[in-house]
């Protein structure tokens, strides 16, 4: 298994066979905790304009909007862990669009099968990839916005990739390494000045290594992509489509 480690927007553009768009702070945490809390669908979107024309198609379902960390205006929610919990998504779509998760997904245009990843459902990533038993794997890392190197993502990247090669050492500093980010990295999750946009209950939500067993997956909806929640122990091989 060629496994490949990339970044940013343009790592997404370059990967390649099973590939795993991964941002840690904070789209692809906060899905895990949207299908915990049973939403059916997400549809994540590139732009805002797109994102908004979908909700005004289909009032009931939920738009979730961020740029630069903010909640974006005429948005349910935004992109914050903390802001969703106790609220019941049972049967819900939600319209999701953020500043670098979702441009991922939109920019892997010669993957052969997408998935997403985070600190949070890392074991159940690497499962699912030893049962595909691809060629090829590219974790990109998808950064701060998409151009700055983010090394939560960077972490993330190198814990499913540990996970795949069986390296135990790293594996067992994972968890150490993800608190640390606290202090780099993660500083503005508790600064007192940010705490309406990056609150710090996020930052403990996103790294909460392995909360999860199941992954989310990207499937095509016509012209636009849909990402549904598998969970590994139940997966019937045969169920995969490619992109």
């Amino acid at each position: 298994m060629d496994i490949r480690i990339l970044e940013l927007i343009d790592g997404a553009r370059q990967a390649e066979g099973l590939t795993v768009i991964i941002d840690v702070f904070r789209a692809f945490s906060l899905e895990c905790y949207l299908f915990a809390a049973g939403a059916e669908r997400i549809f994540p979107v590139g732009r805002m304009e797109d994102a908004f024309a979908i909700k005004e198609a289909h009032p009931d379902y939920v738009l979730i909007g961020e740029r630069g960390g903010a909640q974006v205006s005429g948005c349910d929610f935004g992109n914050s862990p903390i802001r969703i919990r106790g609220i019941d998504f049972t049967g819900k779509t939600v319209i999701h669009s953020t500043s670098a998760g979702t441009q991922g997904i939109v920019n892997a245009a010669h993957a052969d099968e997408i998935i997403t990843g985070s600190l949070v459902n890392v074991p159940a990533v690497a499962e699912y990839i030893r049962r595909r038993n691809p060629a090829v794997v590219s974790l990109v890392a998808m950064g701060n916005a998409g151009v700055r190197t983010a090394k939560e993502d960077v972490l993330c990247a190198q814990y499913i990739r540990a996970l795949l090669e069986e390296n135990q050492v790293f594996a067992a500093q994972v968890q150490a390494r993800a608190d640390a980010l606290r202090f780099d990295g993660g500083e503005h999750f508790f600064r007192p000045d940010t705490q309406s946009v990056f609150p710090q209950e996020d930052f403990f939500l996103c790294t909460r290594c392995g909360s999860f067993d199941f992954v989310i997956r990207v499937d095509k909806a016509g012209e636009a992509y849909v990402n549904t929640c598998v969970r590994i122990e139940s997966e019937p091989q045969q169920h995969f489509s490619v992109l």
